[in-house]
């Protein structure tokens, strides 16, 4: 059939599916996540909004296989989604979060109080009974945690540090000194590009704790408007582009009593403060170096605050932050990452305990000496893996999917991406063969996620329930891998296409770059937009090329100096590929979209491949990289400075003169992470160079479109796409 033939015959269960995305949040509300454990395993508390449309998150516990509502917004404060602190906003634009009410939670050690924030205002709730009651506090209640003991709770207001017991009684362990500096938060770049969204650690005895220092007077201002609201004065944020000052970060060890020691290392020399904690070995802290070649694992004497060189890594291009690392075992062993050629291996004392080609992704959680990780063999899967001294590694999800998960007492809660959609699976200890533990680095309860199956038959799993939508078009990818760089692509066809009857245009809908793997075994909700795209009468082909993640560090590292051109490359070769193997696929109407960094990729794709690329819709793409924060642009690029080439070889800037092809520019206006600069000014060189294009402001939206947006964004996507490939016959 071809694309524009028998129109009554395609099905009609995807016309709503625009709406639905919208108002599901992206497919986002009513799943289980923010999953912790109690140290006995017997009990599970989550987060999850009470239906697919309802954006409210409450907090619950699973116990015995029932489920108990902990706290409910709607009952304590009303709706649930009142203003919320300027420093909670921003933590929630980092971590692109989409809903409102009880979005994050901390626990005790014993996960008998639980703390959270709604709209300013601290609460507590104990889980062996009782109703949630509110905690006086000086000020707004930032990111609440409750010490080890449950005697405590520690929070940031007005970038002041806290805490106060559950009478009420306050005190501020640190006041701001400056409207720049703040205690207790994480700076941009950590919450943005290292993973580490927080700012504080408990030790395990209650009685005091490590804290980050952020001045961020040396930061570059920028300064973000409404457009559409000219009466509203400009948003002042501080961002650190590539080539410019860092925030300066220290840290304090902070007592109840009020002592404060400052921690000690050559700051001059690793400036970014990658990742910290506190455990029964004493506080620890991960430094890096500003050009990313070099990571410190640090001891820190609680008494003086000096510091003692654990472990270093180096690598000639970046060291690769992994999440979760560094950890200790009960006995004092390192778990870090090591990268050797292809593989990057789980570490444990110094000796790696995961076998070449199964690629380290994540440490989840270290039990005694046992260590809880996600590791991946296969591109398209990532896996929940344990290490247990003497027993080797046994991987614990077993269907395929994208997992990770939370361990402890025994207890391991999967949180699955799989063909079905999002599950949450709690196996119990009897059931996976893990002994109940001697005590977990449970993160201060964060509440956060094939080399040889285990022997047997799966354990069996009880399902958290899911109260999400299922989505009205359901993914039909066919798993391809492309030439001998084994490229890993989806192509996506019309439910109603018969393999024969006519050829289809075709939309490439990468991401391609960093940190993000589109193509794999799992219902997720870019491959639902991509079916949706597909029924609207294209072929659609998703490929994840050179610096993606999760196939080692030599492929991450293929883009070290050039972002562009590999990826690129990757996209036309997966292209040739895949119509080499369906014949349906028209070379002569070729799109592509993309969003961030995918819209990059596809603006330069009509940019510089026009002879492959005929139409391109790029959202917030960043098309001067020196304009990109310093961490993640100077990761891949080094320091404009010193690497000029590099930013000019991975920039559009500078380039538009090339655009010979349709080019729709999409971009919020609110983006304090791409800004809308990157937009403006290379429409405004196009402009100048006589090259027509289009641009579609989003006034008021950030780098995560609000949802109202979502569902008419879809169609304009769509019908641009098909118009500018409209009449089109085989060439130009």
């Amino acid at each position: 059939m071809h694309s524009s033939a028998k129109k009554s015959e395609r099905p009609t269960h995807s016309a709503d599916f625009p709406r639905q995305f919208a108002r599901t949040r992206r497919f986002s509300l009513g799943v289980p996540r923010n999953l912790a454990v109690s140290p006995d395993g017997r009990r599970v508390l989550f987060v999850r909004t009470g239906s697919g449309t309802d954006p409210v998150g409450r907090l619950w516990q699973y116990e015995d296989g029932a489920e108990r509502l902990l706290a409910d917004p709607a009952l304590l404060v009303g709706a649930g989604s009142g203003a919320v602190p300027e420093e909670e906003r921003l933590r929630r634009e980092r971590a692109r979060e989409r809903s409102v009410g009880v979005v994050s939670y901390a626990t005790d050690e014993a996960a008998h109080l639980v703390a959270f924030a709604l709209s300013g205002a601290l609460w507590a709730v104990r889980t062996d009974g009782g109703t949630p009651f509110s905690v006086p506090a000086a000020g707004p209640v930032v990111d609440p945690r409750p010490s080890p003991d449950g005697r405590y709770i520690a929070y940031v207001s007005r970038r002041c540090f806290h805490v106060v017991d559950l009478a009420g009684a306050d005190r501020q362990l640190a006041r701001t000194e400056d409207p720049e500096i703040s205690y207790g938060l994480a700076e941009y770049v950590a919450a943005e590009s290292m993973h580490r969204p927080r700012g504080y650690w408990w030790a395990p005895d209650s009685r005091c704790l490590l804290v980050a220092r952020v001045d961020t007077s040396p930061v570059e201002r920028r300064y973000i408007s409404d457009p559409a609201d000219p009466a509203k004065p400009p948003q002042a944020i501080r961002y650190p582009a590539a080539g410019t000052p860092n925030a300066e970060v220290t840290l304090e060890l902070l007592s109840l009593e009020g002592e404060r020691i400052e921690v000690e290392w050559d700051r001059k020399a690793y400036e970014y403060v990658v990742a910290a904690g506190w455990d029964t070995h004493g506080p620890y802290v991960s430094v890096q170096s500003r050009d990313q070649r070099s990571m410190r694992t640090l001891a820190v004497d609680p008494e003086t605050g000096a510091t003692d060189v654990l472990h270093e890594r180096t690598d000639p291009a970046w060291v690769e932050i992994i999440e979760g690392t560094p950890a200790r075992t009960a006995s004092g062993a390192l778990v870090l990452p090591e990268d050797e050629g292809e593989t990057r291996y789980l570490t444990v004392g110094g000796q790696r305990v995961t076998p070449e080609g199964l690629q380290l992704c994540a440490v989840l959680g270290v039990e005694g000496e046992r260590v809880l990780f996600t590791a991946s063999d296969d591109p398209l899967e990532t896996h929940v893996w344990l290490h247990e001294p003497g027993q080797g590694i046994r991987r614990l999800s077993q269907e395929p999917g994208r997992y990770t998960g939370v361990a402890r007492g025994g207890t391991v809660v999967l949180e699955g991406e799989t063909p079905r959609g999002e599950e949450v699976g709690v196996l119990r200890a009897d059931e996976v063969g893990v002994r109940r533990g001697d005590g977990v680095d449970a993160r201060q309860g964060d509440g956060a996620g094939a080399a040889g199956r285990a022997a047997g038959d799966p354990p069996h799993q009880t399902l958290i329930t899911s109260l999400a939508e299922e989505p009205s078009v359901t993914p039909r990818p066919v798993h391809l891998t492309f030439g001998e760089r084994q490229l890993r692509g989806s192509l996506f066809l019309p439910s109603w296409h018969e393999e024969g009857t006519g050829k289809l245009p075709v939309l490439l809908d990468p991401y391609g770059g960093p940190a993000i793997q589109v193509v794999g075994r799992a219902r997720r909700w870019f491959s639902c937009v991509s079916q949706w795209f597909a029924e609207q009468g294209f072929a659609v082909l998703a490929v994840d090329g050179r610096g993606t993640t999760n196939r080692g560090p030599a492929w991450e590292k293929t883009v070290h100096g050039d972002q562009l051109t590999p990826a690129l490359e990757d996209q036309v070769d997966a292209l040739r590929a895949a119509a080499a193997r369906c014949g349906d696929l028209d070379l002569t109407r070729v799109a592509i979209r993309g969003w961030s960094f995918g819209g990059f990729l596809a603006a330069a794709a009509v940019l510089y491949r026009p002879d492959v690329f005929h139409a391109a819709v790029a959202g917030a793409p960043p098309t001067d990289q020196r304009l990109y924060d310093t961490h993640w642009k100077e990761r891949f690029l080094g320091h404009p400075e010193e690497q000029p080439e590099n930013y000019v070889r991975s920039s559009l800037i500078g380039h538009g003169h090339l655009l010979s092809r349709p080019l729709l520019l999409v971009h919020g206006l609110a983006d304090d992470n791409v800004a809308a600069a990157h937009t403006l000014r290379f429409s405004a060189e196009l402009l100048a160079a006589g090259k027509p294009h289009s641009v579609l402001p989003l006034p008021g939206a950030t780098h995560l479109p609000a949802d109202a947006v979502n569902a008419q964004l879809l169609h304009f996507q769509r019908d641009f796409l098909l118009k500018a490939l409209e009449g089109r016959a085989t060439g130009d």
